[in-house]
């Protein structure tokens, strides 16, 4: 009898023990099935750093999605824009990650500032691509134009444009980007290093990529040089030639060449009107299928070595896979060739009523 009793206390205990284990087994894998969920996300994440900059929201953005979504049929692009505030961009990547996505693609608004939040990312097994400005932390992926090599396109139309007033004595205003943005270093590293000795930076500032500070600063320049001594402009993107143009027109200043970058709509009819030398062409659809491709290569545990064939150093010392598209320069001259054959703008886009005659004159129509 007790040895009878001692069996159905062990099969009992046996049981019980296995029923445990199970049991056990059975809240892990409920567990792991949860943090699989996150693992196995097939969500990508898009953080753009402002929607000022017309390019973000009308080019990127699109394109970017539908990338991915050829790519990667039952892939979810989760969206956000961080209306220049780098605080707020810092918080929408910590809203991804807590959602569970699994790679994000981020333009940064400040390119310092959001070190912290990648690397919290990537310790979370995050992969993050930096696109179209090299953000400093652990990034997997960087894709861009050689930002170098735009400077230097926006310094030679300059020039160009300048003709046989391109002197050393011919005072040039320079409005450089935003300093948080390293591109905007690269594009003045470019510049300068086709103006310097051929003409004289007389007055050099920062516009913040804002249009009314790129205008305050103009105002600023032709208060120091006098208006009759300012033989050129140099601004870095387009939107701060809206506003520099704008000024120039206020002060009676015209017939002086100033640059842009970007190909927006309105700087391409500025071009047409005489009030814009030039431009630089960064085709957004490669930029952004290519950091589509990154993204759902990252995702799917690919190799990216094909897409990422050049190394850079961000401003943290971190070596970076990166592609590097080529630019284009921009003026009357070529705009039926770039940008109109490329479909980013069609002649009824920028041949409006108000420019009908300098399209007529540009060969536009």
């Amino acid at each position: 009898m007790n040895a009878t009793m001692r069996r159905v206390v062990i099969g009992a205990t046996a049981v019980s023990m296995a029923l445990s284990i199970a049991a056990c087994g059975k809240a892990g894998d409920d567990k792991d099935s949860d943090s699989g969920s996150g693992s196995d996300s097939k969500s990508i994440g898009l953080l753009l750093p402002d929607t000022v900059t017309a390019r973000y929201e009308k080019f990127d953005k699109p394109y970017f999605e539908a990338k991915v979504k050829e790519l990667c049929s039952d892939c979810d692009v989760q969206y956000a824009n961080a209306a220049a505030d780098p605080a707020k961009q810092a918080q929408q990547m910590s809203s991804m990650v807590t959602k569970g996505v699994k790679v994000i693609v981020v333009s940064a608004q400040d390119s310092a500032a959001i070190k912290s939040s990648i690397k919290s990312a990537v310790d979370k097994g995050v992969k993050v691509v930096a696109y179209d400005r090299l953000a400093q932390g652990p990034v997997s992926a960087y894709v861009s134009f050689d930002n170098v090599k735009v400077g230097e396109l926006q310094g030679q139309a300059l020039l160009d444009a300048l003709g046989a007033k391109a002197t050393a004595k011919s005072k040039v205003v320079m409005i450089n980007g935003d300093d948080a943005d390293p591109n905007a270093g690269q594009f003045k590293e470019g510049a300068h290093k086709v103006l310097d000795g051929k003409v004289d930076i007389a007055y050099e500032q920062s516009g913040l990529w804002k249009d009314t500070v790129a205008a305050q600063k103009m105002s600023a320049a032709i208060t120091q040089l006098g208006a009759k001594n300012i033989a050129g402009v140099y601004a870095a993107n387009d939107g701060m030639a809206g506003g520099i143009a704008n000024t120039l027109k206020g002060a009676k200043i015209s017939n002086i060449p100033l640059t842009g970058q970007d190909a927006e709509l309105a700087a391409i009819q500025r071009i047409v009107a005489g009030t814009q030398a030039a431009t630089v062409y960064k085709a957004y659809k490669p930029e952004a299928d290519t950091a589509a491709e990154l993204a759902v290569n990252l995702l799917q545990g690919k190799d990216i070595k094909s897409l990422a064939t050049a190394e850079v150093t961000s401003g943290s010392g971190d070596k970076v896979p990166a592609s590097l598209l080529t630019p284009v320069s921009v003026t009357k001259a070529n705009i039926k060739d770039t940008v109109v054959k490329d479909g980013l703008w069609s002649v009824q886009d920028i041949c409006t009523a108000e420019y009908a005659a300098a399209c007529k004159a540009a060969g536009l129509q």
